[in-house]
This record gives structure tokens, C-alpha cells and sequence, in this order.
């Protein structure tokens, strides 16, 4: 194996390492706003193995702390598990409902007070919240195992290997003076890569065949990324079709190098 592989291995490992971290970072505060939940419903002393849990985790205030926490998660729900990523939300917020019940009581409507009544009786009340946060609990330990999964593992570092190498090639070929050469290959690599990116968000289209154009405005339209990213794609897509299209206009060395290293940086940044 080449040298640059082993350390382009390595570098991903480390990253996912870095994600890992972060998810159980994430994993102890959610169950630190369950304990916090249960103390505002008065049933943290009816919790099995009270005593040991808490030596390990200590409650903090839910409506506090529940918003940072659900951004973040929901942002790790996205990448990692996109098909729970609306049922993830709908347990935060559902504005299609027509009458608030016990099945679609939501962590928003516990934040703000909501309670359901029909004269004096009470229909739903805020306790119908912790069974759908305790569900938001389980979609992330959803994604903390799709990340450790070793088939994950294996196709990222893989693919990671391979994009990374088709980068030295392209960089190769700049320095030989071959400007439309290295950047036909950069365009090929965006496209395979957002190719990657629309399967890990299981996104599809019907389009035969699909150019960075595409791709981008299906990705932005979806909500994969924002208009900042998709103007920066774009300007590659530019850049690329540059070197791609025999016009009157050649590209110049700059060109290529913002190409490649406008390529590098969505490679590291957009899954």
C-alpha cells in the first residue's frame, strides 16, 4: 500500500473518531435532559436505580438545554440517518395536526406548557412528552451505531482513499502544464462525490445523466446544504466546464488550483 493511502486512512479514522466523540458527547447530555424531564414531571424518584444513575449523570434543566441539544442531534441525523431524520423532528414539532392528542404530543408543546382540556378534564398533559423524547434518544443511539457499523467504516475510508488519489493525479497533472487534463479529472471527482453525498441522503433523480449543476441544486433544494455551499459548487461547476469545453477562452493555472483545492475542501466537508 502507498504511504499517502496509509496516512489518508489514518486521517479518516481520526475523523470518525472525532465524530464518535462528539455523538457521545451529545448521547450523555440527552440522557442528563431525560433526568431533567422526569424532575419537572415529579418522577425522578420513581426512576429504577435512582441512586446509581444519578451518581453517573446529574439532571440539568430541560427547556434550557433542550434546544442546542436537539440542533445538534438533528444536524448528526441528517448525515448519518437521513430516512429518520423527519421523524426526528415530528417528535419536536407537528404542524400538520389537527387536534392535539396523547400520539402526537410533541417535546415543543412540554416546553411551552401545552395541556389539552376538555371542560375540567384533562385529555393530554405534558407527560405525553417523555415517551417522544425518549424516542429522539433512540433514533441518536440509531446513529451512533450506523457510525461504528464496520461496513461504514470500511466504505468511507475506501472511497476516501480513492478520491484522494484521483486528487494527487489531478495535482500531478497541473504541475506537468496539463491544465484542461486535471481539471476534466477534478469535475469527474465533484460529480462522483455528490453523487455519494445524494445516496447518503437517499435523494434520486430521473435525470439520465446528471452534472455538477444538478446534483448541487438538488442538494441545496433538499436542504443538504445552504446557498453559501451551493454558489461555491457552482463556481467549481464553472471552473470545471472551463476546462472541460474547448472555447476560445483557455484556463489559466489559477484556475486549476482553485479547482483542486475548491475540490479538497468539499470532500472533507460535505457528506
Amino acid at each position: 500500500m502507498l504511504p499517502i493511502i496509509k496516512k489518508n486512512r489514518l486521517i479518516m479514522k481520526s475523523n470518525l473518531n472525532q465524530i464518535e466523540k462528539d455523538l457521545d458527547i451529545l448521547s450523555e447530555k440527552g440522557i442528563k435532559l431525560q433526568l431533567g424531564m422526569l424532575k419537572v414531571l415529579g418522577k425522578l424518584d420513581n426512576m429504577p436505580n435512582k441512586d446509581k444513575i444519578l451518581e453517573k449523570f446529574k439532571p440539568i434543566n430541560f427547556h434550557r438545554n433542550y434546544e442546542q441539544w436537539y440542533s445538534e442531534s438533528l444536524s448528526v441525523i441528517k448525515q448519518l440517518i437521513p430516512d429518520r431524520f423527519q421523524d426526528f423532528q415530528l417528535l419536536y414539532k407537528n404542524e400538520k395536526r389537527k387536534n392535539i392528542e396523547y400520539l402526537n404530543y410533541t417535546v415543543s408543546d412540554f416546553i411551552i406548557g401545552v395541556v389539552r382540556k376538555i371542560g375540567i378534564e384533562v385529555i393530554v398533559k405534558e407527560d405525553a412528552a417523555y415517551p417522544k423524547f425518549q424516542q429522539q434518544l433512540d433514533i441518536l443511539d440509531a446513529a451512533r451505531s450506523r457510525l461504528k457499523s464496520s461496513l461504514f467504516d470500511i466504505k468511507q475510508i475506501v472511497q476516501a482513499d480513492l478520491f484522494d488519489s484521483e486528487l494527487d493525479s489531478a495535482k500531478e497533472l497541473l504541475k506537468k502544464g496539463f491544465l484542461r487534463a486535471s481539471g476534466a479529472i477534478l469535475g469527474v471527482l465533484i460529480e462522483k462525490h455528490l453523487g455519494q453525498v445524494m445516496e447518503n441522503h437517499q435523494l434520486t433523480s430521473r435525470k439520465k445523466y446528471i452534472s455538477i449543476s444538478d446534483y448541487n441544486d438538488m442538494l441545496k433544494s433538499n436542504d443538504v446544504y445552504d446557498v453559501a455551499t451551493w454558489r461555491f459548487i457552482q463556481r467549481l461547476g464553472d471552473l470545471r466546464n472551463l476546462c472541460d469545453h474547448y472555447k476560445d477562452k483557455e484556463p489559466k493555472k489559477e484556475d486549476v488550483e482553485d479547482l483542486i483545492s475548491g475540490t479538497d475542501k468539499i470532500l472533507k466537508t460535505i457528506y
